[in-house]
């Protein structure tokens, strides 16, 4: 348990490295403004929410991989070890970004709900934690203890053919 729990917290975290580039990304084609753990940042820190405060960029990386690396265990726990199909992983994040942006952003303020929100940021948002959960998914199951060497991520039926992710084949 302990094991499918650290694994689902370190896929966590590589998945969420992963989201924060799509955030970047997102930033700077004008699509967020402040990206969202800034903006919880400025919202549970003292002072003003609308003023930038002394370590807010830092806090907002620390608590954003926190709180990937906490829904990672999650996922870890529920799976107890077992292979996670990427679908699966895509639709664990949209549940990740429905809970977080249909309800608890709103309720700290920093976000109106999705669904009154800006379509082309939640847009973003949405498609960022489907990655988010398709990356969790791919670092679990690469973690996974069971998994033979060299597997491959995807499943093929015809594993022969397969040009997915192979093992390096000895030169004759």
């Amino acid at each position: 348990m302990t094991r499918n729990m650290v694994n689902g917290a370190v896929g966590g975290a590589l998945a969420t490295a992963v989201y924060s580039a799509i955030l970047m990304a997102g930033e700077r084609a004008g699509l967020l403004g402040h990206p969202p753990p800034k903006r919880v940042m400025r919202v549970v820190l003292p002072g003003s929410r609308h003023r930038p405060k002394p370590g807010e960029g830092a806090l907002a990386t620390i608590g954003h991989f926190a709180y990937g690396s906490t829904a990672g265990a999650a996922l870890g726990l529920l799976f107890r070890g077992q292979r996670v199909p990427l679908p699966v992983g895509a639709a664990y994040g949209l549940a990740v970004w429905y809970a977080s942006f249909q309800h608890m952003m709103p309720r700290l303020g920093t976000y109106p709900p999705a669904s009154r929100d800006s379509p082309g940021r939640q847009a973003l948002l949405a498609l960022g934690h489907m990655v988010y959960g398709t990356s969790l998914a791919i670092s679990m199951n690469r973690l996974r203890s069971d998994r033979t060497p060299g597997a491959r991520i995807l499943p093929s039926e015809h594993p022969e053919r397969s040009k997915f992710l192979t093992p390096p084949q000895p030169v004759p």
